[in-house]
């Protein structure tokens, strides 16, 4: 049976152990696949391993020979599962790996935005402090979490463990409702009532055509004024050029930022304009401790070991 892995360069495999691999598959591993590529590498495989390289209905449609697509990731949206499915084709995801590293992520960016970690930095490195006339600089006002609010929009595994970490800073959380549930739902508040009650709106729901640009004009001028937003999920549940203009005119007190909706971003991504006040972005790296990324490769060799004895876990379509 033939195994492909179609980016392992997304894991830096020099940093991990892949003897796990060995002897499940007959396996091609490729550092980088570029669109026009997936096919060919594809054609005969039974099984592929993918973290971010898409696989849309064409593509999958060119290879009839798939039986298994492993996500290296929980997020499932660089893969048609509806065209999945109508092939027959089983799709496993990876969940839980990146509890730790994403949501200690979270809350460097939120105590970064709290206590202006860069901003300060930065007058230190300019020797602003060498000149100042006291012994500290407060040019840049900062906020005590203890006792604020902080609100969570996908409440899985990620959004647990970061409810779990600020509530541990002393914050109240609240969780918003579902998307997919109905009727009422236990402990959750409305967005209506959350959104300006909220000191922090930290995002960890997926990427879904109901989520899609979630964060636009109206649901950010329906947060608390001076609220900060975190967002460890997907870049596409944000309306950028929105969020921009919302830190420009002061209505956001910042954003701290794991993720665009273009990745790599190009050089006129609206959020990467000079002039964007209170505005912190790191690579979409969240996930990406050592730790975290043997765990995810971990996960995708138990998710084919339990296919290959016909009890698929994980699946998603």
């Amino acid at each position: 049976m033939q195994g492909v892995f179609l980016d392992t360069d997304t894991l830096v495999p020099d940093e991990l152990d892949f003897t796990a691999f060995d002897n499940m598959l007959s396996w091609t591993l490729y550092p980088q696949t570029r669109p026009d590529q997936r096919e060919a590498r594809l054609d005969g495989a039974q099984v592929v391993v993918t973290n971010k390289v898409v696989l849309d209905a064409a593509t999958l449609k060119a290879c009839p020979s798939l039986k298994l697509i492993c996500i290296c990731a929980t997020g499932t949206n660089n893969v048609d599962l509806d065209a999945a499915a109508a092939q027959g084709i089983t799709v496993c995801n990876v969940t839980g790996y990146a509890r730790a590293s994403v949501a200690q992520h979270t809350m460097a960016l939120l105590l970064s935005l709290a206590a202006r970690l860069v901003p300060y930095h930065e007058d230190v490195r300019s020797g602003r402090w060498s000149q100042a006339p006291q012994f500290c600089l407060l040019d840049h006002p900062m906020t005590e979490l203890a006792g604020k609010t902080f609100g969570v929009i996908g409440y899985g595994d990620l959004g647990r463990e970061a409810a779990r970490l600020a509530e541990a800073f002393g914050m109240t959380v609240q969780i918003a409702e579902s998307f997919q549930a109905q009727g009422n739902q236990s402990g959750r508040v409305p967005m209506a009532s959350l959104l300006p009650a909220a000191d922090v709106i930290s995002l960890h729901c997926p990427l879904t055509p109901q989520t899609d640009k979630l964060v636009d004009a109206a649901f950010l001028s329906q947060m608390k004024p001076g609220a900060l937003l975190l967002n460890t999920a997907r870049g596409g549940l944000i309306d950028e050029p929105a969020l921009a203009e919302a830190l420009r005119s002061g209505q956001l007190g910042g954003a701290g930022l794991d993720v665009l909706s273009s990745e790599p971003p190009p050089a006129d991504h609206p959020l990467l304009a000079d002039g964007i006040p209170n505005l912190l972005i790191t690579p979409h790296n969240a996930w990406g401790t050592r730790e975290s990324r043997q765990r995810v490769l971990e996960g995708v060799v138990e998710n084919i070991r339990q296919w290959q004895a016909g009890s698929p876990i994980n699946v998603v379509s």
